[in-house]
């Protein structure tokens, strides 16, 4: 696709520091890259690895196939989870076709299973805080019995919450949720149910609150906010939301030729981030788009080092 020209050139673009791909997800691409190189393509892959087209469609070049369903693979088949997690089913469901499985769930999606699992067999009931119908909400709440587990989106949610017990509770949360948002559920939770378990350490991750950080600083300085990531992903969606409850226009964006001068029209001031999901190579086409490949008018803004790391199987190890 040709780029397209900006006829409107800001003064300042502004890069957010930390953006783009977190470990979990540098690790469930490296687990289908690493997979094909040792086991041979194609390795099949239950929905998108992530939650970004310009990955997936990287990975189905090399030999990834993407999968609805465990009963999609052929017999014999690889069969890699993605990093949102999935339920005790479809866990079941792969052992049963005897199936190669290779598990790419984000271990703090994992951490927030094991958590619920803790209380479910302690007797309590869990309350999820997520959005109904994102992947890793349907694999957290699929690892109890069905209605074990009530969900929850937002304040007014609980109020209409029927529980079974009010002193046998638990919270849990999905891991890509707005911080700022999530404290009000939690302050709801909490108002109506005194009593109810909250997890020993946030659910939330530390690249959701990282970037969410990092976008309340771009705010600071810039008139407008882009945010690069696929419509589907939960972070990238959140990232947006936050610029704007800051006071700053934001728009998401897929890639750079997304950009238009009607989005630039009167801003001179750019910030620049990038959902969890999203690869580095898509955020300098979109910071070469709108500097005119002048450096002179790009900086980063720094507010948190990031240094986590998070191991593959030891079988794709070289």
């Amino acid at each position: 696709m040709q780029q397209q020209t900006v006829k409107i050139q800001p003064k300042s673009v502004f890069l957010a520091q930390p953006r783009g791909f977190c470990a979990g997800v540098e690790r469930a691409i490296e687990i289908v890259e690493r997979s094909i190189e040792v086991f041979g393509a194609p390795v099949y892959v239950r929905h998108e690895i992530v939650h970004n087209k310009h990955v997936v469609e990287g990975l189905k070049q090399k030999g990834a196939v993407f999968i609805k369903e465990v009963e999609d693979a052929p017999d014999g088949a690889l069969l890699i989870f993605s990093a949102h997690g999935v339920s005790k089913k479809v866990q079941e469901d792969g052992k049963q076709r005897g199936l190669r499985v290779m598990d790419a769930t984000c271990p703090l999606v994992t951490k927030v299973h094991l958590e619920l699992l803790r209380h479910y067999a302690n007797g309590d009931q869990i309350i999820l805080i997520g959005h109904q119908g994102h992947p890793e909400v349907e694999g957290t709440m699929g690892q109890a019995p069905e209605g074990a587990v009530l969900l929850v989106s937002d304040p007014e949610d609980v109020t209409n919450l029927i529980v079974n017990d009010e002193n046998k509770l638990a919270f849990v949360t999905q891991t890509t949720l707005s911080v700022d948002d999530t404290k009000d559920v939690i302050a709801a939770l909490q108002t109506r149910f005194p009593n109810i378990q909250a997890p020993k350490k946030e659910d939330i991750c530390y690249a959701t609150s990282n970037r969410q950080m990092a976008v309340k600083d771009l705010a600071k300085v810039s008139d407008l906010i882009l945010v690069v990531g696929s419509p589907n992903s939960s972070n990238s969606n959140r990232l947006r939301e936050v610029a704007e409850k800051e006071g700053c226009k934001a728009y998401l964006i897929e890639n750079a030729q997304a950009i238009t001068s009607a989005m630039l029209e009167g801003k001179e001031n750019i910030g620049v981030t990038a959902g969890a999901s999203a690869p580095e190579v898509l955020i300098e086409e979109v910071v070469s788009l709108l500097s005119q490949h002048d450096k002179n008018i790009v900086s980063t803004r720094e507010t948190i080092e990031e240094n986590v790391h998070f191991s593959i199987p030891k079988e794709l190890k070289a």
